[in-house]
């Protein structure tokens, strides 16, 4: 999985000709935009390419109709008031909720009222990633069978997700620029939406998957991710590897080392980083640095890490 250089994007118009260009160009060519009354519409985008987050505030009352909208579009209302429909069913959503635009390349219609909506565009091949199985044994395409998340609780997850997302990895130019960063940051966010809005992923391991957790799967994917380790690979590219499905590998790695893939690969890629650490000039190199070339967005979580797996915190480490 690679990622495009970020990209940020800024846009703030009065004009409903030029706003209704803007959306239709970044969201949905078929995109049609109704109001009753002139509005102002601001909106920031950060853009990935595997995912994008834009916070987007109006003052109007807008009718919008969206037939293909690309990727899974996840919204979540700061202050404004949206009523969806889609697919004969209606919902209404207020600060606070979060909620799926619509399902991929489903048509939807929305009534805006006032205010702000975080938006998350998620590209579909994460999503495959995070919930496929074998080739052989691939459910097909994830359907989400309701739009808003199955609960107030899950609907907090998301709103932390995005907000550590957009907070520590997007706001981070060192974080940012890493693509080891960005595709962790894609499946945080793809896992999320799979727990908190119901689908029909395949979560559970079959008689294969368990006849296939061995210790041989195990050496098999132990070698692919020591020798991939600063590539973005995710756990599906593991078990690809290793030539089993994903729950396979997953119950190889908890049956024989009480652990998952994804966090062992961390492992070894807080070892790396502890490497870089030793050898590195402190006068050219920082922690910060240091952390994100191996995939760690958060300054804080890698310090408390490594000073729990090496006793002394990186900075030490660096000017030692």
């Amino acid at each position: 999985m690679t990622s495009s250089p970020v990209q940020t994007h800024q846009f703030d118009s009065r004009d409903p000709a030029v706003i209704q260009e803007f959306l239709s160009a970044t969201y949905d060519p078929k995109l049609r935009i109704q109001s009753r009354n002139g509005y102002r519409l601001t909106h920031h985008r950060v853009d990935t390419g595997l995912f994008a987050i834009a916070t987007t505030r109006q003052t109007g009352h807008l009718e919008i109709d969206a037939s293909t909208l690309g990727g899974l579009v996840i919204g979540r209302s700061r202050t404004a008031q949206v009523d969806r429909s889609c697919n004969g069913s209606a919902h209404r959503f207020g600060p606070g909720e979060a909620f799926l635009v619509t399902r991929p390349q489903e048509p939807c219609a929305v009534h805006w009222h006032p205010g702000e909506v975080e938006l998350c565009v998620l590209d579909l091949s994460v999503l495959t990633q995070v919930a496929t199985t074998a080739p052989a044994r691939r459910p097909g395409r994830i359907e989400f069978t309701e739009l808003g998340a199955a609960s107030t609780v899950l609907a907090r997850q998301w709103r932390n997700t995005t907000s550590f997302v957009r907070d520590v990895v997007l706001n981070s130019p060192a974080a940012g620029a890493q693509s080891l960063v960005i595709g962790n940051a894609a499946r945080m966010l793809a896992a999320a939406a799979l727990a908190v809005f119901p689908n029909t992923a395949f979560t559970e391991p079959t008689a294969a998957d368990r006849n296939d957790a061995t210790t041989a799967t195990l050496r098999r994917a132990i070698a692919f991710l020591e020798e991939h380790a600063d590539r973005d690979i995710s756990a599906a590219d593991i078990a690809g590897a290793a030539g089993v499905s994903l729950r396979a590998v997953q119950l190889a790695f908890r049956r024989h080392l009480g652990t998952t893939p994804m966090a062992y690969l961390r492992r070894v890629r807080l070892v790396r980083a502890h490497h870089d650490l030793v050898r590195a000039d402190p006068r050219q190199e920082t922690v910060s640095a240091i952390a994100s070339r191996w995939g760690f967005a958060s300054h804080s979580r890698f310090t408390a890490r490594y000073h729990a797996s090496f006793g002394v915190p990186p900075r030490e480490t660096l000017n030692t």
